[in-house]
């Protein structure tokens, strides 16, 4: 089976019979034919199955009523007492109402609330807790008037229930209905979009020892499969974003393959959504400690997604991440505002 990887460009100078990457700001004009075996090379646009050239270049559409013709930002808000960077700010409910106003003002498209963690060595939440945490959030959110879309970020179908009555947008499952399979059909039933996201192993155990044949490959056939099954429930592709799921059951070498190859994801015709903020490998590789510290970071690697053509990404720093794609745009895409 061969794999193609659009290799992303973003110049003014484009060449004629170049295609935009997935509609956006993007453009290819050669592709990378990846196998089992290695790379085969680089081909030109026009050698392409026409079949593949129409997945990777035609535009996606809106996503809760966004055009994904630009960059997204998801703003991160962990309602828990343990999360690896944030938790316990926000544990308290008026603390996670101002944290949530303040994150929409500051230009999120999109609020992501979780009250289960699932950072490395987790244990699971019990239902009735992780539900206490979030659902009263989001009716707090909603009776006061905040218009943005907001994103449960679960497991369980109940929470997600439970959260899509109180006024919840979509659900992110990092799972991807794998924790439960219930939660594809209430998907489907509800009419909601989804993220889908590759992980290697449950929370508690998923850094143990991960290990890939080809972590690029093995995640973009993982994820394949996870769009196949929820289309198979009754949920349109174009209802779906796709996560590789960095820093889930990967070494620092498996998030960086990911992170290089991350254009390939196109292939699967859906809008991708990267998770980077924080990490722990961004530490290591940056000189810091404190998660806290790690915005510079995260705000580079980003940048390196969105000039992949990566639609959405779910980040804590909302407005230092803002900023940066705004001056990125001006300089890269001639948009500035």
């Amino acid at each position: 089976m061969d794999y193609f990887r659009p290799i992303a460009m973003t110049d003014t100078a484009r060449p004629q019979g170049a295609l935009a990457l997935a509609g956006g700001w993007c453009w290819f004009d050669r592709v990378e034919v990846l196998a089992r075996t290695g790379s085969r090379g680089v081909v030109p646009v026009a050698d392409l199955p026409p079949d593949v050239r129409k997945t990777l270049s035609a535009p996606r559409p809106d996503f809760l009523g966004m055009a994904m013709d630009q960059p997204r930002l998801m703003g991160v808000l962990n309602v828990t007492p343990d999360s690896f960077s944030d938790g316990g700010l926000y544990a308290e409910a008026a603390a996670a109402r101002e944290r949530a106003v303040e994150m929409a003002r500051a230009g999120a498209d999109i609020l992501d609330i979780g009250g289960e963690s699932t950072r490395p060595g987790a244990a699971d939440v019990p239902l009735a807790e992780e539900t206490e945490r979030t659902v009263p959030l989001i009716a707090a959110l909603r009776q006061a008037g905040l218009a943005t879309p907001i994103s449960i970020d679960t497991r369980k179908a109940p929470v997600a229930c439970a959260a899509l009555d109180a006024g919840a947008s979509m659900v992110n499952d990092v799972s991807a209905f794998a924790y439960d399979a219930a939660l594809g059909h209430l998907v489907a039933a509800r009419g909601v979009p989804v993220c889908l996201m590759h992980a290697q192993g449950a929370p508690a155990t998923m850094q143990d020892d991960p290990r890939y044949a080809d972590v690029l490959l093995d995640v973009y056939d993982y994820l394949a499969e996870c769009v196949r099954e929820a289309e198979a429930v009754g949920i349109p592709r174009a209802r779906i974003l796709v996560d590789p799921g960095i820093g889930f059951g990967k070494t620092q070498a498996h998030n960086l393959a990911l992170l290089r190859g991350l254009s390939l994801f196109h292939g699967l015709g859906c809008g991708i959504l990267l998770g980077v903020s924080r990490k722990r490998f961004i530490g290591t590789i940056g000189g810091a400690e404190r998660a806290a510290d790690r915005g510079p970071g995260t705000i580079a690697l980003t940048l390196a997604g969105i000039a992949q053509g990566v639609q959405w990404h779910r980040v804590h720093d909302i407005g230092e991440t803002r900023q940066a794609v705004r001056l990125w745009q001006a300089v890269a895409a001639g948009e500035g505002r």
